[in-house]
């Protein structure tokens, strides 16, 4: 008698519980079958990480990824009709000469700490010299690039190459964070951009760049 009364009452119990939660379990697990439906069918797109300063370059010399760089190369009939080849990372691709300091240095492929040692460098993920967009060239404040803020607005810059001798005109020069990826981003004409740590004469990690911006000329 006790055992039929117990199962009874369990059976009232369960009755009772789904009666009261019963909805609100349903609309629950339909809430999850709608957000797995969207989560195994929505794009995601992952934002691109900001660039981290390095002890002894500016930031410019580390190279971004492809996504953030696609918008940078040029035009494939552009740059051919400059270069025939894309250069090797370590190669000697040209001399910079500024006339009004009194100096030349060559340029090598790449702004790895091989490159910078040896002169100046190219940023490989932009554009080489004479093509028509932004080419981002990187030296060490203590060596190539110690006179950088000598130059005035109005003075040449000379950039010989494999594609020729090319005359840049200095247009602007600021100082900036080592971060600020506004250096390497695309130029609707021809621009060289120089880049080195700032200050001048401070030794050891530095947060700042200093960047110079000059447009060619005709």
């Amino acid at each position: 008698m006790l055992r039929h009364e117990a199962k009874h009452l369990a059976i009232k119990v369960r009755a009772g519980f789904f009666k009261v939660w019963g909805p609100g379990l349903v609309a629950i697990g339909i809430a999850l079958m709608v957000w797995a439906f969207v989560e195994n069918n929505m794009t995601v797109v992952h934002p691109v990480a900001a660039v981290s300063p390095s002890s002894s370059v500016p930031s410019i010399s580390a190279r971004p990824t492809a996504s953030a760089t696609a918008t940078a190369e040029p035009s494939p009939s552009t740059a051919a009709q400059l270069y025939k080849v894309q250069p090797a990372l370590g190669a000697h691709i040209g001399t910079i000469t500024f006339p009004t300091l009194k100096l030349s240095w060559p340029i090598f492929e790449g702004t790895e700490s091989k490159e910078l040692n040896a002169g100046v460098g190219h940023f490989s993920q932009s554009v080489l010299p004479g093509v028509s967009d932004n080419s981002v060239l990187s030296g060490h404040r203590s060596t190539v690039f110690n006179r950088l803020g000598e130059l005035k607005v109005g003075d040449p810059i000379y950039v010989r190459t494999s594609a020729g001798t090319f005359t840049y005109v200095v247009v602007e020069h600021r100082i900036v964070l080592r971060t600020d990826r506004s250096v390497i981003v695309p130029k609707p004409s021809a621009t060289l951009t120089l880049t080195t740590c700032w200050p001048f004469n401070n030794v050891g990690v530095t947060i700042h760049a200093y960047v110079v911006t000059a447009k060619l000329q005709p």
